[in-house]
């Protein structure tokens, strides 16, 4: 999955002959998973329709603050535009746009989208060798970017002209590509690998039946995807769960078992900068599995279980420079039970969750969280989504390891 899926992306077409290109641009951020609204010059509808772009955008195209062929329409508002984007892509941008962008000339709809918005502006430059060598062009790119502008680099090729050189629009696969890139260097977690483990064990009885629990590992996949989002690799240990994950940035290591878990867990953390270990691994195990099915011919079964090995306990003791974070779900004595764990554990953090607290608990979407801190500082949060609880984690930790 893109970084740039879910993104709310105001793209901007000039009026250059590479608009056409913006059509091809359309369609890849669309592939990409993000949200798009077209805002157009007016005259760059003589090189692309609207209708092509607000098919392939499946929103309406902009191109003028009021529609002139309906004295009762609203008028679009430049502010909401801005405020709506994420990220702002100008693509292509002629001299004459960026120039205005430099004056701060406000004569179209773009411009004045352009000057209201406060996400992250891209331009990617289109023009004839000699306009994109001319000085006064070298000094707009420098005063756009001083304004902190990105510039996509334009590219060497043919121009409309017949001439051969540098001023190509880079192509739209390269525009994504740069906007990607760009984005994931900016990132807190970039370049740091995150260890997470989620869902249940299931440990068998019989070839048919196992002990587990009601696990769904919804919290730890969705810490999995906002780690993801904020530019680490995730190696994700999964018990049995029925979620999928297509981030390219999450190795799902699947495992059923809690010596299975433990196994991966020991693999993976050496390389690891975090692990979070949110899993809900067994406690208790069969000591012996029965080869067959057992048939149900007594009014009552007794198993004999035996201990499984404690993942967080061991990591603890190998951990060097990793910062180690464990879950606690309690019942009872829920703040004591939770400090106890942490430092019996030599954990960095822990999350408890109170299946006391309404929208906290196994298999819903929300969660209700405390963190405790090594030094037993004491966060509580209100029951949010858990995609909302996996960023106040991450954000957390973000801020006690310094990155």
């Amino acid at each position: 999955m893109s970084v740039l899926s879910g993104k709310n992306i105001i793209l901007g077409v000039t009026a250059g002959i590479a608009a056409y290109k913006s059509a091809f641009l359309t369609r890849l951020l669309i592939k990409k998973g993000a949200n798009v609204k077209v805002v157009m010059t007016p005259s760059s509808k003589e090189f692309v329709t609207p209708l092509t772009l607000s098919t392939l955008s499946k929103n309406e195209v902009y191109s003028s603050f009021t529609n002139e062929d309906d004295d009762n329409a609203q008028w679009n508002n430049h502010v909401d535009i801005a405020q709506w984007g994420d990220l702002f892509i100008i693509a292509p941008a002629t001299a004459n746009t960026m120039s205005k962008m430099v004056s701060g000339t406000c004569d179209n709809l773009l411009l004045a989208v352009y000057l209201s918005a406060k996400c992250p502006v891209y331009y990617a430059p289109a023009m004839d060798l000699d306009m994109y060598k001319h000085p006064s062009t070298k000094d707009t790119f420098k005063k756009l970017n001083d304004f902190g502008n990105f510039q996509i680099p334009a590219e060497v090729g043919e121009l409309a002209s017949g001439l051969s050189g540098m001023g190509r629009m880079a192509e739209p696969q390269n525009i994504v590509s740069f906007v990607e890139k760009n984005i994931l260097d900016q990132l807190p977690l970039k370049n740091k690998c995150i260890l997470i483990t989620a869902g249940p064990t299931y440990e068998s009885i019989d070839p048919v039946r196992f002990i587990g629990n009601h696990s769904s590992g919804k919290m730890g996949y969705a810490l999995a995807e906002a780690a993801a989002s904020l530019g680490a690799q995730v190696k994700l240990i999964s018990g049995p769960v029925s979620i999928k994950t297509n981030n390219e940035a999450i190795q799902v290591i699947d495992v059923s078992t809690a010596e299975e878990m433990y196994k991966a867990s020991h693999e993976f953390f050496n390389n690891c900068d975090i692990a979070i270990l949110s899993a809900a691994v067994a406690d208790f195990t069969p000591k012996t599995v029965a080869s067959q099915k057992i048939k149900k011919g007594k009014d009552c079964l007794t198993l004999e279980l035996t201990k499984t090995k404690d993942i967080l306990t061991s990591l603890s003791k190998i951990k060097k420079r990793q910062f180690l974070v464990g879950f606690a779900l309690e019942t009872q004595n829920e703040l004591e039970n939770a400090k106890t764990k942490l430092k019996k554990k030599n954990l960095d953090l822990i999350v408890l969750n109170s299946l006391n607290d309404q929208g906290a608990g196994f298999k819903i979407n929300t969660n209700k969280i405390t963190l405790i801190s090594k030094d037993n500082k004491i966060i509580p949060y209100e029951v949010k989504s858990k995609k909302e609880v996996a960023f106040d984690i991450l954000k957390y930790i973000i801020r006690e390891i310094h990155v």
